[in-house]
């Protein structure tokens, strides 16, 4: 009996500048992409039809049904490659919902992935038009453990530079930050993109360039959830913390440290400050 399994990493948003808004609605962002060994995780075996089972620490609330983005992704690979075989998929929900993370689009690359391998079909691209009408963040976590600068809509990806060895800490507040209400908090829509990636850069230099880079949603983010100001505040008075940021539009935040020594000590001193939080130390993938 074949069985296969594969994470769905943890996306960060290292940057995220929103430089236009499309006459459609849709915001264009010039962000830097990364992802981290934090994930949830999907296995794949045999069933006679589409099935999904959902495990894990955050399975509260998520849906079993065509509303799941994983049932939506392997319905699409199905029909796109005329498979007849079943699948019995099983999310093991280890990551926040709507954390700013890209748990579910990362969920849905992975089982795009994984269920081409156990079809033995060819898998879909990224810049495939259905698989962008996943989820913006669908093409990019498809290009994971690799970072990437993503543009557009989601949908213009490039590589970037090797990004330093580093480790990160993600903390949650465990505040809501809907999407749409953080979009629609914008003061300005035009703002500038993101400077060039630098090249070679140690930790220190890239940390300094990512301090001269924004989050254009973190304004309208803390106004909703002013846990996310007092994450970061937190963050930035550790002296291991090289820089922190919001991810996404929140309310997960991230903190760049060296190494995973420095990510577990960071992690255990707001794990004791803040019980209530989510918190994660991990490395951070290149």
């Amino acid at each position: 009996m074949t069985i296969l399994s594969a994470p769905a990493p943890a996306k960060v948003n290292l940057t995220l500048h929103v430089t236009g808004r499309r006459d459609d609605g849709y915001h264009l962002l010039d962000s830097l992409v990364a992802f981290v060994d934090v994930s949830d995780t999907i296995t794949v075996g045999p069933a006679p039809d589409l099935r999904l089972t959902v495990e894990g620490p955050f399975k509260q609330g998520v849906p079993l049904d065509e509303t799941n983005i994983v049932m939506q992704s392997a319905r699409l690979l199905r029909n796109r490659r005329a498979v007849t075989k079943g699948a019995a998929l099983t999310l093991n929900k280890f990551l926040p919902h709507a954390a700013g993370l890209g748990g579910g689009s990362s969920d849905a690359a992975a089982t795009l992935k994984l269920l081409a391998q156990f079809w033995e079909v060819e898998p879909l691209q990224p810049h495939d038009p259905d698989v962008i009408a996943l989820g913006a963040d669908v093409p990019v976590c498809l290009q994971a453990p690799m970072p990437m600068r993503m543009r557009g809509i989601g949908d213009e990806l490039s590589s970037v530079p090797a990004l330093p060895f580093a480790a990160v800490v993600l903390v949650n507040p465990r505040e809501p930050t809907p999407t749409g209400s953080i979009y629609d908090g914008l003061q300005h829509t035009d703002n500038a993109p993101m400077d060039d990636i630098p090249d070679g850069a140690d930790l220190d230099t890239f940390a300094d360039w990512l301090k001269a880079q924004r989050n254009d949603l973190t304004a309208p983010a803390v106004a909703i959830a002013p846990g996310i100001q007092t994450a970061l505040s937190r963050l930035r008075t550790l002296p291991a913390v090289k820089m922190a940021g919001m991810s996404g539009s929140g309310s997960t935040c991230f903190a760049l440290v060296k190494d995973m020594a420095n990510a577990r000590q960071v992690a255990r001193v707001l794990q004791v400050a803040e019980q209530s939080w989510w918190v994660a130390p991990a490395a951070l993938l290149r």
